[in-house]
């Protein structure tokens, strides 16, 4: 047994070329030496490491699967990696990379201009410039085309009145990347965040993602100048585009919580004497965490699967929705049985698995919700569509 790494029984690293074990290995380190101290901390007092981001920058995490402008240029699966070892740390961390990397600068590398790709993609890439993404509204979360925000032509631009729910990064955002509906349809629009009649609010008394930034924004005759419109985001397919690239990173980030969780019962039922002996010698305790194991290795394998496909060019919307609805239920699951394992100690800061539990509460609403993802593979399985 001592030839098997107990957190990845398939062997998915000998999988991996020697540059996405690189990367693997050096967003570890960040993770052991810069997020572990601190972010039991920060989620306690419900507050944001902000000082975090500049680091990320350094390592050449955000925006890393993009091609030019400061961009670190690496391939689908070193950012699928990426995502899983922030996420070991907190998904706040692989939401901040998530947002700033698939919702605003794939959505500005892909649908803006050159002018604006000069301007904001290699400051967002160093974390000088932090963005976040504006589509959610509070009346139906599972339904954008319902948006109220609109954007009526201007002198020289736009008009932008509305508001946006459940928004991470937000309030600390220098960009926002803003959905709404005008004349012609839904546009999307850069909207900086000392623009005229706009507001944030933190959102406050979360019990999930207690260490991430997550505000509404509030546009009141906001004047945006129309060289700010993305002149490729026009209609919801491009939101929608979006929100897939950050769905490929959640798959890839619940297996990250779920191995934490994994990793410190085991260490605390080896030691852990009730009744005589330790917990890892019972047979109740070793089939929970040889199915935790199972069901850790599945996602594992799915999602390597998915990253060549992405590779390829050959990934679907539904292959995505899959793996993020398996993976996320994955790690919600062991991470609430992992609490249990732990007994009455479970539910203290120092433990991780209440923490990744809380917060993959959130994680497994947003980007789509299951039921969402569960009709999405319902319709491509019987050709009808349930929603």
């Amino acid at each position: 047994m001592s030839n098997f790494d107990k957190l990845d029984l398939y062997d998915v690293r000998s999988d991996l070329s020697e540059e996405e074990c690189l990367v693997k290995d050096t967003v570890a380190r960040f993770v052991d030496q810069d997020v572990l101290p601190i972010i039991a901390e920060y989620f306690a007092e419900h507050r944001y490491p902000t000082e975090l981001i500049p680091k990320m920058g350094e390592l050449g995490l955000l925006g890393a699967n993009l091609q030019g402008y400061g961009c670190a240029g690496l391939n689908q699966t070193c950012y699928g990696l990426i995502c899983q070892e922030l996420e070991r740390g907190d998904s706040a961390l692989r939401s901040t990379l998530s947002v700033q990397s698939s919702l605003v600068m794939w959505c500005i590398h892909q649908f803006g201009s050159e002018v604006q790709k000069k301007r904001w993609l290699p400051a967002l890439a160093t974390g000088e410039t932090i963005g976040c993404f504006g589509l959610t509204e509070s009346h139906g979360g599972s339904d954008p085309s319902n948006m109220k925000t609109n954007a009526k032509p201007g002198t020289n631009g736009w008009i932008l009145n509305g508001s946006k729910m459940w928004i991470s990064n937000g309030s600390i955002s220098d960009v926002a990347v803003v959905w709404a509906q005008t004349p012609d349809g839904i546009r999307g629009f850069l909207v900086e965040s000392e623009s005229a009649g706009f507001e944030t609010h933190v959102i406050k008394n979360k019990f999930s993602l207690r260490a991430s930034n997550t505000s509404e924004l509030f546009f009141s005759d906001t004047p945006v100048p129309e060289e700010s419109r993305l002149p490729g985001a026009e209609g919801l397919k491009p939101a929608l585009a979006c929100l897939e690239q950050a769905r490929y990173g959640v798959a890839w980030g619940a297996i990250g919580a779920a191995q934490a969780c994994l990793a410190e019962v085991l260490d605390y039922t080896a030691t852990r004497t009730l009744f005589g002996r330790t917990l890892s010698k019972t047979q109740l305790i070793q089939i929970r965490l040889a199915d935790a194991a199972r069901r850790i290795t599945n996602a594992q394998v799915l999602a390597l699967r998915m990253a060549k496909l992405k590779e390829q060019g050959r990934l679907s919307s539904v292959q995505v929705s899959l793996a993020k609805w398996n993976n996320v239920r994955m790690a919600l699951d062991i991470a609430r049985d992992c609490r249990d394992m732990l007994g009455g100690a479970g539910i203290g800061v120092e433990h991780v698995a209440m923490r990744h539990m809380l917060n993959l509460e959130s994680v497994v609403t947003y980007e789509g919700t299951e039921s969402i993802h569960q009709l999405v593979v319902g319709r491509t399985l019987t050709g009808e569509s349930a929603f």
